[in-house]
């Protein structure tokens, strides 16, 4: 299975700390070798880099974990191949134009026959099962809108009952985001965690490292990490109920859709 991380901020801040221990788990501390991705998403401006290759040994993972790229949206991915190969058109996050903003999604877990009909735009360039996923839901959105862009909580009230019908055909944790917020949704496992002032003293569970995260920050800085797994010792990550979406917009949640009843998601 491939793991997730984002953050999602009030002002523009860098990931570079949490960036090199999710790292770590594509190749050293889990087995995610099938590649990795990164997105950096400022509002307007977007950059997307993917290698085919085990983060824990790619030097351009590398120096995003050590050096600060500041942005309000990030999303992250460690892949562990259960549809498509390993290939650089396979790796996550995936990107599409629509409405004017660019939209990055990244998904962990596996759908099994989840082969609906695309057309236009939304084609894939791979074989995965996300990116089938990805592109069925922006065309959704393009057949429902037009280039009308809706705020986000329209935005994901429109897109919660798409998610739970993709979930009937496997796990579908994912992330979406076109740069104004960030969506996550669980089906199975995903944890976050709110960073505000006082900020404290964090230790990486994937490495020898720590910061003070209050010589990182100011007073004003306001923040949501989402990960797989919690990425560090020393915070409060609180486990999504499986079901459950919700929107994050300048570190906080706008949109909750709270998670499916235990019997139905059985």
């Amino acid at each position: 299975m491939c793991e997730l991380f984002a953050l999602n901020s009030r002002l523009a801040a860098a990931a570079n700390f949490s960036l090199s221990g999710f790292a770590a788990r594509g190749g050293r501390t889990a087995d995610h070798v099938d590649g990795w991705g990164v997105a950096f998403h400022t509002g307007e401006r977007c950059e997307v880099f993917v290698e085919d290759r085990p983060a824990a040994e790619s030097d351009l993972a590398s120096h995003y974990g050590r050096h600060p790229v500041q942005a309000r949206n990030i999303i992250a991915h460690i892949r562990k191949a259960t549809q498509g190969a390993r290939a650089v058109e396979n790796c996550h996050p995936f990107r599409r134009d629509w409405a004017g903003r660019t939209w990055v999604f990244a998904h962990n877990g596996d759908l099994e026959d989840f082969y609906p009909a695309l057309t236009g735009a939304f084609t894939p360039a791979g074989q995965t099962d996300s990116e089938r996923a990805f592109c069925w839901l922006m065309q959704r959105l393009q057949q429902r809108f037009g280039e009308r862009l809706p705020d986000w909580p329209e935005l994901a009230a429109t897109l919660t009952p798409w998610l739970h019908e993709i979930a009937e055909h496997g796990r579908f944790n994912l992330l979406l985001t076109d740069g104004r917020a960030m969506l996550a949704h669980a089906s199975t496992k995903l944890h976050w965690l709110r960073r505000q002032p006082p900020f404290a003293h964090v230790r990486l569970r994937d490495g020898d490292l720590s910061v003070d995260l209050a010589t990182l920050n100011g007073p004003h800085d306001r923040m949501t990490l989402v990960a797989t797994e919690p990425l560090t010792h020393d915070e409060a990550w609180a486990a999504f109920q499986p079901g459950e979406v919700r929107v994050f917009e300048q570190g906080d949640c706008v949109f909750l859709s709270e998670g499916i009843p235990a019997q139905a998601a059985a």
